[in-house]
């Protein structure tokens, strides 16, 4: 599938469930690692706001992000920044859910501490993972990172259990949450439309049209009156 083609993934609506691929680290254990367009791995976990699975996000989009450990700097800054932006989530039908290897005490007095200290409310829950199963199950922990705490990974999940997005960043560098919500917000538009998005599409520019595959195709689309640069570039406004 190239960069363009966007009509197979708008008509995907359900996709069953597979096995996670493994991938074994030089030297180190083997990493299961989830597939994009695949049905996301089901969990089951406590969070601090009670016990929450996967099928509880079904008909809502969901950002599920790890974090290394709780009371860290980086990690603070972006619970602060996914806090400020969970009403915008929201309003295009997403949930956020965080994640780390810590025990539920040890999040339920971080997040008291964020609001003390930053005057910050966490109002999304955050899943107490001490077995590594979610953890494991997503590929969050990287032994060349640290077998014991997860990377920063981000991943993004369709309101059909289905995983559009992985984003991972090292330990030391936190990660955009205006650039997730750009993201959630251009995979919307690319699986209700069938089209693709430019580099740094926001809401309300053109949108790729998808190129086409036979020179019949071509001459159909040089023929459309849309924005054409060449046969196989065509962008176009959405209505």
């Amino acid at each position: 599938m190239s960069c363009s083609d966007t009509a197979p993934i708008a008509a995907m609506q359900t996709v069953p469930a597979v096995a996670p691929a493994t991938t074994t680290m030089s030297g180190g254990p083997s990493t299961t690692m989830p597939r994009i367009n695949e049905a996301a791995p089901a969990f089951s976990a406590k969070t601090t706001h009670g016990d929450r699975s996967l099928a509880d996000y079904k008909g809502k989009w969901l950002v599920l992000f790890s974090h290394p450990a709780d009371f860290t700097p980086v990690c603070t800054t972006e619970f602060i920044g996914f806090a400020n932006a969970s009403e915008d989530f929201k309003a295009i039908n997403c949930e956020l859910l965080g994640l780390s290897i810590d025990s539920i005490y040890s999040h339920l007095a971080w997040v008291q501490n964020i609001n003390e200290k930053f005057g910050v409310e966490i109002t999304f829950p955050i899943i107490e993972d001490l077995s590594m199963k979610v953890a494991t199950a997503y590929g969050m922990i990287h032994p060349g990172a640290s077998d014991t705490s997860a990377v920063r990974a981000t991943f993004i999940i369709d309101d059909k259990g289905i995983l559009r997005a992985m984003i991972y960043y090292p330990m030391t560098n936190g990660r955009s949450v205006p650039e997730v919500l750009r993201l959630v917000r251009a995979l919307q538009t690319s699986l209700t439309h069938g089209v693709a998005t430019p580099e740094a599409w926001q809401p309300g520019e053109k949108v790729i049209v998808g190129s086409p595959k036979t020179m019949a195709e071509v001459e159909k689309r040089l023929a459309e009156g849309l924005e054409t640069t060449d046969w196989y570039f065509t962008v176009k406004e959405l209505a």
